[in-house]
């Protein structure tokens, strides 16, 4: 057997393909480099990723990046000027609101009248479309003169009607004296008063015996407690009201006899009622209705005897027109004729002429100008 002459450079792995390992196995490696350009004396460290990176970068595929966050280099293009104005801030609220944005104003401007006739009407036409029962137009001082709110008709009516019939009860004066004594005792300011603030006296006539009700100072106690509750007049921001005892007050507050009460309140015919005499500035309680109170009332004693103030005390700060029952089955206004009827045809039987329609309307007695404050 001849030997094969070595080939210069080769040795025991000369002949091993490219790729192989010493097993003589196919590799799945790199392809061999050239050992011609091997630099002995360089230590090469292999790469596995230099395997996948184009040499090429011009040919990477459509719009994506081998390396998302390197500068966009050449890719950057100018944006071209453009003549269109710059849109308003109008312009932009409009497009984007559409018909809103002319609806908006319109309603606004309707909430703002809505607003400023309810303030120009008073509270009476605000409480009315709310719900509660209103009680007319504030009369200027100046038309505050004579007798307010004297009974209704001129007598001649039917006897048989039970409207401003005097109910049982406890004994009352007749005939007093016809002179009074202020009650002593005053009271803090009740109500802000932007407008009106209206000093009052509580006074008894005398020859008036007021121990079987809790005397003087039970009278008092009950005019005081009932204008200072938040559901009466000082609930308008309009008012306010204190008492005094000394000086000249603005009204006088008083409870007076029978006798008294028909010559204070200027009428001739049957039937007890209290009002206000502007010229004497005193608002007349008939003591005879504050013990015995009304019939067509349908409310207890205590309950009448803050109508009765309530009432004459409308008519002495200037509400001094009646009303009539509103609501068929709501509260009576205040300054309804609850004392002669809540039901509107009892009072227009009373007072043909007057401004109760004869419309069969009913209410519940109710003692408050703002019964729901």
């Amino acid at each position: 057997m001849t030997d094969r002459p070595e080939r210069p450079g080769g040795g025991r792995n000369a002949h091993r393909p490219a790729g192989s390992d010493a097993s003589g196995s196919a590799g799945a490696g790199p392809p061999a480099r050239s050992r011609t350009t091997r630099d002995p004396g360089r230590v090469e460290v292999y790469d596995p990723l230099s395997l996948y990176q184009p040499a090429n970068r011009s040919h990477q595929p459509l719009r994506a990046r081998w390396d998302p966050t390197a500068p966009d280099e050449g890719r950057q293009r100018p944006r071209p000027e453009r003549d269109t104005k710059k849109q308003s801030a109008l312009g932009r609220f409009v497009s984007t609101y559409g018909w809103r944005a002319y609806a908006l104003p319109v309603l606004f401007v309707v909430t703002v009248l809505v607003i400023v006739d309810a303030v120009r009407s008073g509270p009476d036409a605000a409480g009315t479309a709310s719900g509660a029962p209103g009680f007319g137009r504030l009369s200027p001082h100046a038309a505050s003169a004579g007798i307010i709110g004297a009974p209704p008709g001129d007598g001649h009516f039917p006897t048989d009607l039970p409207s401003g019939a005097l109910p049982d009860g406890g004994a009352f004066t007749e005939i007093g004296t016809g002179a009074w004594h202020v009650v002593p005792g005053t009271t803090g300011q009740v109500g802000t008063g932007t407008e009106f603030k209206f000093s009052y006296t509580v006074e008894i006539e005398d020859g008036v015996d007021t121990s079987g009700f809790g005397g003087d100072q039970s009278v008092a106690k009950m005019v005081d407690s009932t204008l200072a509750n938040p559901k009466s007049w000082a609930h308008d921001s309009k008012f306010a009201f204190q008492r005094i005892d000394q000086g000249r007050p603005d009204f006088r507050i008083s409870l007076a006899s029978r006798e008294s009460s028909r010559k204070a309140c200027g009428f001739d015919i049957p039937i007890d009622s209290s009002c206000f005499n502007a010229d004497q500035h005193r608002v007349v309680l008939s003591e005879v209705r504050w013990v015995r109170g009304a019939i067509a009332y349908e409310g207890d004693i205590g309950s009448y005897r803050q109508y009765q103030i309530n009432h004459e005390v409308g008519h002495a700060i200037g509400y001094h027109q009646h009303q009539p029952c509103e609501t068929d089955g709501g509260l009576a206004p205040v300054m309804m004729q609850q004392t002669f009827g809540i039901k509107n045809n009892d009072i227009a039987a009373l007072d043909p002429d007057g401004v109760v329609p004869m419309d069969g309307k009913r209410c519940r007695f109710n003692p408050w100008p703002y019964p729901r404050g």
